[in-house]
């Protein structure tokens, strides 16, 4: 499953999105722009956990018997499952690891929410309750050179099996999935970790330098893309970086491959060369960038939507379009 939303034996998901619905269809969309953290909590099965640290005990099956052992300095973590109430067990920590619980997360994006104005878009519970993820949008985005608009986010991503700490991120991606996600780690330029540890809670209240972090990838990314803007790129020079993405056809290749080749290069030059959404920024490495990720988006082959839905966030096309974006920064 792609998505690795977690689905309950109830048959509700844990995740939630303001007003739109998100590829996947799973979860609940709450009818306004905005959601407050109690909302989220309660909406994407994220309250009520009590994550917690369980000993562990080693067995060793003999020819005498059943030994056990206690294991020293590592736990195994759990939470009471929202539905059935049963404990989940999700992962094995050491003994400096200290649970953030989902309240916890959604305390710091209320702070954040009173600092900013940043609203609370989507939440979401992965891989069985082993990660979460809270994201909130900016109430202003960027408007790159003035005609081409952008949103911007806050991410708080927290794990509950150890693999990872609790992460404020600033990015352009609205995580609705573990794909998503994924995206918006590659593309975050500025992030703010806290680990695991006993001196978590309080060092969460230093969560709102996240606001100066986002403010400054804001900066960074504006920057880049317009640079991206100014900067000229002949279609000889956009067919290069085609054939970087997606290698030529060779004569040992099968009349489908080479038809496949052509007409992804047609779309792709068409996008590139006549399509309206270039209008403004026709002939520029931002793009070429642009063509790219609309080809991957809308014009790329697909079963159907859902198909084209989940191939836009994951495999190689999360693959190709990162290295659209360094092929095309570089000048």
């Amino acid at each position: 499953m792609a998505h690795a939303i977690e689905q309950f034996s109830d048959g509700s998901a844990g995740f939630v999105s303001a007003r739109q619905d998100a590829w996947h269809r799973l979860g609940t969309v709450l009818p306004d722009e905005a959601m407050t953290a109690e909302q989220a909590l309660s909406a994407a099965r994220l309250g009520g956990w009590n994550v917690r640290k369980l000993a562990l005990t080693a067995r060793e099956i003999t020819p005498d018997g059943v030994s056990s052992y206690e294991v020293d300095r590592y736990y195994a973590t759990a939470r009471t499952n929202p539905v059935t109430q049963k404990t989940d067990l999700l992962g094995v920590v050491g003994e400096t690891y200290h649970p953030v619980q989902n309240e916890e997360n959604c305390d710091i994006l209320n702070d954040i929410r009173d600092e900013s104005g940043a609203f609370i878009q989507t939440a979401g519970s992965l891989y069985g309750g082993r990660q979460v993820f809270v994201t909130m949008k900016m109430p202003q985005g960027m408007l790159l050179h003035g005609q081409d608009a952008l949103d911007m986010y806050i991410a708080a991503l927290n794990s509950h099996d150890g693999s990872t700490a609790f992460r404020l991120i600033a990015t352009p991606v609205r995580i609705v999935c573990a794909n998503t996600q994924a995206m918006a780690l590659s593309q975050a330029k500025s992030s703010f970790a806290i680990r695991h540890t006993e001196t978590a809670k309080a060092r969460i209240a230093e969560a709102r330098r996240a606001l100066g972090l986002t403010f400054k990838y804001m900066e960074e990314f504006q920057r880049e893309a317009e640079r991206m803007m100014d900067a000229p790129l002949t279609h000889k020079e956009f067919r290069k970086i085609i054939d970087e993405l997606w290698k030529p056809p060779t004569g040992a290749d099968s009349a489908r491959t080479v038809g496949n080749s052509v007409r992804r290069n047609a779309a792709l030059d068409s996008l590139f060369s006549d399509a309206a959404t270039q209008k403004g920024i026709r002939g520029t490495r931002w793009a070429g960038l642009q063509a790219v990720t609309e080809y991957i988006d809308h014009f790329a082959p697909a079963k159907d939507a859902y198909a084209r839905a989940v191939r836009t966030v994951s495999g190689d096309s999360t693959r190709v379009k990162e290295q659209a974006a360094r092929l095309f920064a570089a000048v």
